[in-house]
C-alpha cells in the first residue's frame, strides 16, 4: 500500500474496503454481465453450446458492453481503451457496435504490434543469450513479422517464407528463423519446425519419426562473414547428410507417413513447405493458437502440445475453424473476426456451473492476469508515465525511444525490471509456458507499496485533469472509473467515493488514493 508519514489508520481501512468491495469484486453481476442467456449466433456457438448441452453445463450470460470494450481492446491490441473510447462505446445504441469495433481494431497499428509480440515469443526473437542473434538482425526480423501481420500476409505464405529462407540474416529477415535456434543440427531444426508449425513437441515422437523429418533440413548450410554476427544460410547440395551420393533421388518420409522423392539439386525445405501448407494440422495448429490467445486456453490444451493422446475438447470446433482458415486463403484477420464475433467469445467471466469441465468447454470467459507488457503499458497510459528499458547490447544497433510501448519492443533482450518481475518470457525455447502470468508476492508488493508506483500515480495526468477544475466528486469518480476500469461506477461506488472525498483529506489526495485502489484491484489486473 502507498503510505505517507502520518496517514491515519482509518484511511487505510477505507482504501482496502474500496479495493476489495467496490472495485475488485468481479463476481458482482451488475457491471459485468447482461441479464439474458446467450443464443447461438453462427457455427462456432452451435458447436460450443451443443457440447455444453451434452455435458449439462449452462453457458455464462453475455458480458456487458463495458466488459466487452475493455476485453476486446486488451485481447486484440494489448491496449486499454481510453475513457472517451469506453464511454462512447458503452453509450452507443447501435446493435452492430461490437462487430464495428472489432473491424476498427483489426485496422489499428497496435493490432500488428501485439500480434507480433505473440509471434515474437513463438519465434524466439531475441538478440542476446542463448541465441546471440544480434540487435540489428533481431529488430529486422521483428519488423518483417510486424509488417506481415499488418499487411495480413496469408499464413501459408508467411510459413513458407520462414521455412525456405536463404541469404544473410541481416539482409533477409526470415533467415533469422534458422539463426534463432539453439540447436541447429538437422534434428534440432526439425524439433523447432514441428513445434512452430505443427504445434507438436518432438519429445513425444519416436526417434525414427524425428530422424525422418530431420532429412528435410540436412542440406541447410550456414557460414559466417566478415561482418560481426552476420551469417549466411543457404541450401548446400554438396552436403552428404541426405545420402544421395550417386545422384539418384532419395526417398524421404513426411510426418504423416507419406513419401516424396528428393533430387540431389533440390532444396528439401521447399518440398517440405509444399507439403506442410496443405497438411491439415498446419491449419489446426494456427487456429488452436489463435483460440488460446483469445479464449485463454486452446481447444487442444496446451496449445503447443498437439498429439494423439491429448485430444481436443471439441473436435468439431477445431475442424470447423481449420476449414474456415483454409477456405479464407489463410486469412488470419478473418479468423480473428470469426472468433471475436461469436457469442462464445462474448460470454461473461461469471460461470453458471462450478464443474471443472465448464472451463475446458468454454462455458465462460476465463480470468487471466494481464501480460507483463500489457500491464505496464496500461499503467503508463493511465498515469502518462514512460517506462525505462535497457538492453545487454549497447549502441549503435539498440535504440529505445522514450515513448516506445512494451508491446512494440522489437527484441526480447530489451527489458525492464517490471517486465522481468511480471513474468515476461525469456524467448529461449518458443513454448507457450515460458510466459508466467501468475501473481506473486513480489508483484503485489510492487503494486501496493513501491515508490515508483507512487510517483506514477501522484504525477498522473489523469489526476491533474480530474482535480484541476471544480468538478464534483461524482464526476471525478466517473472519469477515473472510465479511464482505469473502462466502465461507469455503480451507484454504491459513487456513494463510497463521495463519502471519502468529503472526509477532509483534500480533493487531490482523495483522487490519488482512488487511483491507487482501482489500479490494485483484481478487476484492473485481470482480463475478464
Amino acid at each position: 500500500m502507498i503510505q505517507s508519514a502520518g496517514k491515519p489508520a482509518g484511511r487505510k481501512v477505507w482504501l482496502l474496503a474500496l479495493l476489495f468491495c467496490a472495485a475488485g469484486n468481479i463476481l458482482a453481476a451488475t457491471p459485468f454481465e447482461t441479464a439474458s442467456a446467450p443464443a447461438p449466433q453462427g457455427k462456432i456457438d452451435e458447436l460450443v453450446f451443443a457440447r455444453l448441452q451434452q455435458s449439462n453445463i449452462p453457458p455464462a450470460n453475455l458480458c456487458s458492453d463495458a466488459v466487452f470494450v475493455r476485453r476486446v481492446y486488451l485481447d486484440m491490441i494489448g491496449t486499454l481503451p481510453t475513457a472517451t473510447e469506453a464511454q462512447q462505446f458503452i453509450l452507443d445504441r447501435n446493435s452492430e457496435k461490437r462487430r464495428a469495433l472489432i473491424d476498427r481494431l483489426l485496422a489499428r497499428d497496435e493490432f500488428a504490434d501485439y500480434l507480433a509480440l505473440k509471434w515474437g515469443d513463438l519465434l524466439r526473437i531475441k538478440a542476446e543469450f542463448p541465441i546471440n542473434l544480434w540487435p540489428n538482425a533481431a529488430q529486422s526480423y521483428h519488423r518483417w513479422v510486424h509488417d506481415a501481420i499488418r499487411d495480413n500476409q496469408p499464413c501459408d505464405q508467411f510459413a513458407r517464407a520462414l521455412l525456405t529462407a536463404s541469404g544473410s540474416n541481416f539482409e533477409n529477415p526470415p533467415v533469422n528463423f534458422y539463426r534463432a535456434m539453439q540447436n541447429r543440427t538437422p534434428a534440432g531444426m526439425a524439433q523447432t519446425v514441428a513445434l512452430t508449425f505443427l504445434g507438436e513437441r518432438t519429445e513425444h515422437w519416436s526417434s525414427n519419426k524425428l530422424a525422418r523429418l530431420a532429412v528435410f533440413f540436412a542440406n541447410v548450410g550456414c557460414k559466417s562473414t566478415a561482418e560481426w554476427k552476420e551469417e549466411i544460410v543457404f541450401f548446400n547440395p554438396a552436403s552428404t547428410n541426405v545420402g544421395a551420393l550417386n545422384g539418384s533421388p532419395l526417398t524421404a518420409v513426411l510426418p504423416d507417413g507419406s513419401t516424396v522423392k528428393l533430387l540431389p539439386d533440390q532444396d528439401p525445405r521447399v518440398v517440405f513447405a509444399d507439403w506442410l501448407v496443405k497438411y491439415p494440422q498446419f491449419a489446426r495448429n494456427l487456429v488452436n493458437r489463435a483460440w488460446s490467445w483469445l479464449l485463454g486456453r486452446g481447444i487442444v490444451q496446451e496449445p503447443d502440445d498437439i498429439r494423439a493422446d491429448n485430444p481436443p475438447s471439441n473436435p468439431e470446433l477445431l475442424a470447423f475453424l481449420e476449414k474456415e482458415l483454409v477456405s479464407s486463403g489463410y486469412d488470419f484477420k478473418q479468423l480473428y473476426r470469426l472468433i471475436l464475433n461469436s457469442k462464445t467469445y462474448q460470454l461473461a467471466s461469471i460461470p453458471q456451473s462450478s464443474r471443472p469441465e465448464a472451463s475446458a468447454n468454454f462455458a465462460f470467459y476465463p480470468l487471466r492476469r494481464l501480460d507483463a507488457e500489457v500491464l505496464i503499458d496500461a499503467l503508463d497510459q493511465i498515469t502518462g508515465a514512460t517506462e525505462r528499458y535497457s538492453s545487454a547490447i549497447p549502441e549503435p544497433y539498440t535504440f529505445i525511444p522514450d515513448n516506445l510501448r512494451s508491446i512494440a519492443l522489437p527484441d526480447g533482450s530489451i527489458t525492464s525490471s517490471f517486465l522481468e518481475m511480471f513474468g515476461r518470457p525469456a524467448r529461449d525455447i518458443g513454448l507457450d509456458s515460458e510466459r508466467n502470468n501468475r501473481i506473486t508476492a513480489a508483484q503485489k508488493l510492487y503494486l501496493l507499496n513501491s515508490s515508483l508506483m507512487q510517483r506514477k500515480i501522484e504525477s498522473s495526468r489523469m489526476i491533474e485533469f480530474q482535480t484541476s477544475s471544480n468538478r464534483p466528486p461524482a464526476d471525478i469518480a466517473t472519469g477515473m472509473y472510465l479511464g482505469i476500469l473502462s466502465r461507469f461506477p455503480t451507484a454504491e461506488e459513487i456513494k463510497t467515493t463521495q463519502s471519502y472525498f468529503q472526509s477532509g483529506i483534500g480533493k487531490r489526495q482523495a483522487a490519488v488514493d482512488l487511483a491507487w485502489a482501482l489500479m490494485n484491484s483484481t478487476e484492473f489486473l485481470y482480463r475478464h
